[in-house]
């Protein structure tokens, strides 16, 4: 009966207050009403209600008192107080009240009211709420009290608005946002608060008193789900880790928070603390047991970070792995992380259809789970290790990419070191460079591990400082002037006075001269035993080529044939270049039958792949020089000659002519620099001879040469090749054949698992919107356009490779231009077309 009379009065005395606040004209009765409300949340012996009506006041008269405040902002009252005044009367009615409450109604108020001096007045009064410690208060009033079930939708309300309010204030007040409201400024504040928060629950608990993370756990979690988990966990993290490492409270605290984090947080809050911890130690401390415990964490810690992802740097990975090894309750999960991990490694379809940027996180995620074993775990695991190095390095080694061959040769060399395979390590040759060497670094501290240089011994036994001796004598070797100091029977007579003599310019006779015909140079490389004319003529095959172009003609195939099958039997210093260059010097001056001979030969038995290889090679760089015009030689020769002096009529009239040109004075005059003269284009009429022949029997397999098969590097590079005929065919008249021709081709193999040959199928494609006449292309291929623009959307939203996919934008921005070009073009497209 108590209850409700003080419920009825309080009922009554607040709704007073609100008519005078709403109807009165009299300030003083305004000033009044407000004293009352404010009586009601002074909780000091001078004030002039009783715990029961404050009681009664803030469970049920708060939130509709401070609502009626932000319904009189525009009253004439509220324009008249003072700054002491609303200090004093407004503001305290906002700050001294429940703070979920007074967070919640002044979120709506802002987010609702337009622009004015009372939208001001309320971000003013959020900005001391948020100053003042409110948020440490509000999050402490959940830990201490039980909330019923029926107020969940309340905190779920609660949570976003304070997750969010950066969010909500910008939309509201942009331009003119506040700066404590930016998330750079709000949630590292946030973060401040929760810690006070948790400080106050350890007293708490130190005390005896029992208390509820659950509030605050939502909080760090929400907030970290919305991408804040950098800010806010860069601040908590290094509190954390300085209470936890000697506090039994912090630690238990620490650990309760994580666990009450939801489910559908668990993985932000985890990898946002991954990322900010030091060390697998701190992360240890804070976090405890929690990848036993809790089910989603064991998840992410396990699988998701290590085989899902891989966008974090190597020390998220130390972290990650360190923990789990820190405990011998969690060594098992390191054991199970490191089957898993091999078996992603060596797995083929992973290296074939995973980015080459994934292979290599997988494979520092195997060499750290690798180094944290002890032997004995090491003894358990060496079938499945072995197992890995065996079928991973296969994989890896049989991929055309540089960088992948790469991964497995270093994986294979710190595998094998680390299990110490009867003695016997791999050892490959690889360039090094950043990723290397950061793969070798992290087996370091369980692989290598140097003897400490022996001691000198002081007291040497007398046989063996003898031998020492002996070696060091015999080992030594002595100047002219200690053998003339040393030795006094040297000889007299000893020149060793006399200055040297500078040999430093001398050449060493050779029997062998450099050729002089083609002819004897094609003898040389055919049948000469002598390595040093070989050499010589291999040096000179080029230039003689270049020089004598009709015998070159009458020679052309057979001496292609040659250099084709040569072999570098005397190691001849730079010989694949030597061999390339007479090669294309070859197929420029005779185009058609050498570049007959060489696409016939493509596909014939009993080459290897790197001869064919080399086909491919020399054709590309012979239709890129014929692609360039030609120097005009004889005229830059010509003007570096004396001329002749003549006493001809023709030479003194040109004289004169001469003369008269100096003499003359004229207003205007063209260039004295004559311009680059046009010559033809000596690639377009072949162009048909390097690019259909290499088109016929690509899927025809062979005894030792499958296209369509094993073979995948071969075929990525002619791809490539051909799309480089059909770039430098810009402008011919062929150019439309070749295109779709190309197209044709491609279109079998544009979802060839290796990248390389997916490469050079985007290149192909670029060549072809870049060099077929825009025309051409939408008339002729129109049907085959569309379909090829959805699969090239596709590629550049889902391939794997990064190149594959630039080249795909590429490639749909070159379309776009040739479609927009041909439907400007007044003569383009009809409607019906």
């Amino acid at each position: 009966m108590a209850l409700g009379s003080v419920s009825s009065e309080v009922r009554l005395k607040v709704a007073q207050c609100f008519r005078s606040l709403s109807s009165s004209a009299d300030h003083t009765d305004v000033f009044d009403a407000l004293e009352t409300l404010n009586s009601y949340l002074d909780d000091g012996a001078e004030s002039s209600s009783t715990a029961a009506e404050r009681e009664e006041f803030r469970r049920t008269q708060y939130t509709r008192t401070l609502r009626v405040l932000v319904g009189q902002l525009q009253a004439h009252w509220t324009h008249s107080l003072s700054a002491a005044q609303r200090s004093k009367l407004w503001d305290p009615l906002f700050l001294k009240g429940p703070p979920d409450q007074a967070l919640l109604v002044l979120m709506e108020a802002v987010t609702q009211l337009r622009p004015s001096a009372g939208l001001d007045r309320l971000v003013s009064v959020t900005e001391r709420f948020l100053q003042s410690g409110r948020l440490a208060d509000l999050l402490w009033s959940f830990c201490l009290r039980s909330v019923p079930p029926d107020s969940a939708q309340l905190r779920e309300t609660l949570l976003a608005r304070l997750a969010a309010l950066p969010d909500l204030t910008a939309n509201r007040l942009h331009p003119n946002n506040r700066p404590l409201f930016t998330p750079q400024r709000f949630y590292p504040l946030l973060a401040s608060e929760m810690l006070a928060a948790l400080e106050r629950i350890c007293r708490a608990l130190r005390d005896g008193v029992d208390c509820s993370l659950t509030f605050v756990a939502q909080t760090l979690g929400k907030v970290c789900l919305q991408g804040h988990s950098g800010l806010v966990l860069g601040v908590m993290a290094p509190r954390l880790a300085v209470c936890t490492r000697s506090d039994v409270v912090w630690q238990r605290v620490s650990w309760r928070l994580l666990q009450d984090v939801p489910e559908r947080c668990m993985e932000s809050v985890l990898t946002g603390l991954l990322q900010v911890a030091d060390s697998s130690d701190t992360f240890s401390r804070i976090a405890g047991n929690l990848v036993l415990t809790n089910k989603k964490a064991q998840f992410v810690l396990t699988h998701k970070v290590l085989l899902l992802q891989y966008k974090y740097e190597t020390q998220v990975l130390r972290t990650v792995l360190g923990y789990l090894a820190s405990d011998r309750d969690r060594r098992p999960l390191l054991i199970q992380v490191l089957r898993s991990v091999s078996q992603a490694w060596a797995n083929p379809s992973a290296v074939k259809h995973t980015p080459q940027e994934q292979q290599l996180y997988v494979s520092k995620t195997l060499l750290l789970a690798a180094s944290l074993l002890t032997d004995a775990e090491l003894q358990e695991l060496r079938s499945d290790l072995l197992q890995c190095l065996l079928d991973g390095m296969q994989s890896h080694l049989d991929s055309s990419a540089v960088g992948i061959r790469t991964l497995g040769m270093v994986v294979g060399e710190c595998l094998s070191a680390r299990m110490d395979l009867n003695g016997a390590k791999l050892k490959f040759e690889y360039d090094q460079n950043e990723e290397t060497r950061e793969l070798l670094s992290l087996m370091t501290p369980s692989v290598c591990d140097p003897d400490p240089d022996p001691e000198p011994d002081p007291h040497p036994d007398s046989e063996a400082a003898d031998g020492s001796e002996a070696t060091r004598e015999s080992s030594q070797v002595k100047s002219p002037s200690q053998r003339s100091k040393s030795d006094p029977d040297s000889d007299l007579d000893s020149d060793d006075d006399l200055p040297p003599y500078d040999m430093s310019g001398d050449v060493e006779a050779s029997r062998a001269a450099p050729p002089r015909y083609l002819r004897d140079c094609l003898e040389a490389l055919i049948s000469s035993d002598d390595s040093q004319r070989v050499e010589f003529s291999l040096r000179a095959a080029e230039s003689l080529v270049r020089r004598n172009v009709f015998a070159a003609k009458e020679i052309s195939v057979q001496m292609t044939k040659v250099l084709l099958h040569m072999e570098d039997k005397f190691s001849v210093s730079g010989f694949l270049v030597l061999r390339q260059a007479a090669m294309v010097a070859l197929t420029a001056v005779d185009s058609v039958p050498v570049t007959q001979f060489l696409t016939t030969e493509f596909y014939s038995l009993n080459y290897s792949l790197r001869q064919r290889l080399d086909i491919l090679e020399v054709l590309a760089l012979a239709a890129q020089e014929l692609s360039k015009p030609a120097a005009d030689k004889i005229t830059a020769a010509a003007s570096e000659l004396t001329p002749y002096q003549s006493n001809s009529a023709a030479s003194w009239r040109q004289e004169v002519e001469k003369r008269i040109q100096n003499k003359t004075k004229r207003i205007s005059k063209g260039s004295a620099q004559p311009g680059a003269g046009a010559a033809p284009n000596r690639y377009a009429p072949v162009a048909g001879y390097f690019f259909f022949p290499l088109l016929r029997n690509y899927d025809k397999p062979e005894v030792t040469f499958d296209l369509l098969g094993s073979d995948h590097l071969v075929l990525g590079r002619l791809i490539h090749t051909l799309g480089l005929f059909m770039h430098l065919a810009v402008n011919a008249p062929i150019a439309a054949q070749m295109g779709a021709a190309l197209l044709d081709f491609v279109w079998a193999v544009r979802y060839h698992a290796d990248q390389t040959v997916r490469r050079g199928v985007l290149f192909a494609i670029c060549s072809v919107f870049l060099s077929m006449p825009s025309q051409a292309l939408m008339m002729d291929l129109s049907q085959q356009l569309m379909e090829t623009r959805t699969w090239l959307a596709d590629v550049a939203e889902a391939d794997p490779d990064a190149d594959c996919r630039s080249l795909a934008v590429q490639s749909l921005v070159l379309l776009d231009q040739n479609l927009k070009k041909q439907l400007q073009n007044p003569n383009g497209l009809s409607v019906e077309s």
